[in-house]
């Protein structure tokens, strides 16, 4: 069987590693897993292609795709349908079925570093990773959750997540205000655009937690300004070992231990 992630651009990713490390240690010898450079406008080709594919896998999908993909799957599962993000395609009884891995995800990710009593958490961005946040926010009880947008125009879809989700949901301006009074900062923007919040974190709004989605560069400066503070730190690698698990049960039918995936991304990052 041939699975692979897809996106544009797609070389630095780690889901390889994760994926071969996986059927390494089930004794999957017949799986294969690669990486595929796949752009928004070719995945309507690629999803096609699969369907016919009695070897055909699963894809594993990135940006800018994720969206892309929800009317071009034959069905998609109730979560992928209420986040409005499809990560993951399988293929169930000749019909390609979108699903949403990264809200478990993220929901075990704060469950393991004990992130759970969450009542004023803020989300950096408004993306397609924003909306998994939310939905993921809601799942672990939290009330309310404000997003800080560099775009609010960007953030009606985050309205509706929200509202399916039972949330509620504020958005506030990309301002020296956004991470006030918090007790969980979710960064789901690149790099980039979180490193221009460290400054106005040096005071680390205690005692809030951040969860920073990138994995590489790391630490980012969002990070290592949480770290110095002594706040609790997760970063892309968490989000993605854990929706990893989800993905390989999708595509195989078997279970992965966490850790098992934890090992092979550290050393992936090790080498870069």
């Amino acid at each position: 069987m041939r699975a692979s992630v897809l996106g544009s651009p797609i070389a630095h990713s780690l889901s390889p590693a994760l994926h071969r490390a996986a059927y390494a240690h089930l004794g999957l010898t017949d799986w294969s897993y690669d990486a595929r450079e796949c752009t928004s406008e070719q995945l309507a080709g690629v999803l096609g292609a699969a369907r016919s594919d009695p070897l055909f896998g699963g894809f594993s999908l990135t940006m800018p795709l994720k969206l892309t993909a929800l009317p071009l799957v034959d069905d998609l599962e109730p979560l992928a349908q209420r986040v409005g993000a499809v990560n993951t395609v399988v293929s169930a009884q000749g019909r390609l079925l979108g699903a949403n891995t990264d809200v478990p995800g993220l929901v075990a990710a704060l469950i393991e570093a004990g992130v759970t009593a969450i009542e004023r958490p803020v989300v950096l961005g408004a993306g397609g990773s924003a909306q998994a946040a939310v939905a993921a926010l809601a799942a672990l009880g939290s009330p309310s959750v404000r997003v800080a947008a560099r775009n609010p125009q960007r953030a009606q879809r985050l309205g509706d997540v929200a509202r399916a989700s039972g949330i509620d949901l504020t958005v506030v301006g990309w301002d020296r205000e956004a991470t006030g009074e918090s007790d969980l900062i979710i960064s789901a923007v690149p790099a980039t655009a979180g490193d221009a919040l460290a400054p106005w974190t040096q005071a680390w709004p205690a005692p809030a937690a951040l969860f920073d989605l990138v994995y590489a560069p790391w630490p980012t400066a969002l990070a290592a300004a949480a770290q110095r503070a002594g706040a609790t730190v997760l970063g892309g690698l968490d989000l993605l070992v854990h929706q990893a698990v989800g993905q390989i049960a999708l595509m195989t039918g078997r279970q992965i231990d966490v850790a098992v995936l934890r090992a092979a991304g550290e050393r992936a990052l090790a080498s870069q």
